[in-house]
């Protein structure tokens, strides 16, 4: 499939970022672990093992995300079938994780620290994965549109596994003063 050739770089550079910003973020938890943290039970002072759960494993499912993506879209010899199913198959898998994160843990189970927090972990990369569906969907019948569609929802959950990655870095570090 010609099409999926013409966009060989731009996976190379989402996969690139992605792994990398992983490697930084377990860094981060790593030394945040080692320095040890303030005494209290609330996300905005200390990021218990609960809450990590909640506000990290996002960050890693979409950096993970991104780099399941530009693998599957580079494995050689990929046919525009077989590119229909990985994509098509891994936003379904997203869609689902991330309606868990908003159903779950944002509406019913209210587990979030503030309100707000339900958009960048689950709302926004549930339209990410829509998006991911989407174009997948649409590789048969306009394959250039379908890849578009891909890289932007690559791009929205790279941004937001960024965005969600320094937000629990800064709230680490100021809480151990």
């Amino acid at each position: 499939m010609t099409e999926l050739q013409q966009w060989a770089n731009f996976y190379v550079i989402a996969s690139a970022a992605a792994a990398t910003l992983l490697g930084l973020l377990f860094v981060v938890i790593t030394l945040a672990a080692e320095r040890g943290s303030k005494a209290t039970s609330s996300f905005r002072g200390q990021l218990n093992p609960q809450l990590a759960r909640i506000y990290l494993t996002p960050a890693v499912i979409y950096f993970c995300s991104v780099l399941l993506t530009s693998a599957l879209l580079t494995i050689p010899n990929q046919t525009r079938l077989s590119a229909i199913i990985c994509i098509c198959l891994h936003g379904i898998t997203g869609l689902g994780y991330s309606g868990f994160l908003a159903i779950r843990r944002g509406v019913g189970g209210a587990l979030y620290e503030e309100r707000s927090d339900l958009f960048p972990y689950a709302v926004i990369p549930l339209g990410a994965y829509v998006l991911m569906a989407a174009g997948g969907l649409m590789l048969l019948p306009w394959p250039q549109i379908g890849l578009d569609l891909v890289a932007a929802s690559m791009l929205t959950l790279l941004g937001i596994a960024i965005r969600n990655s320094w937000a629990i870095a800064t709230t680490i570090i100021s809480a151990q003063g």
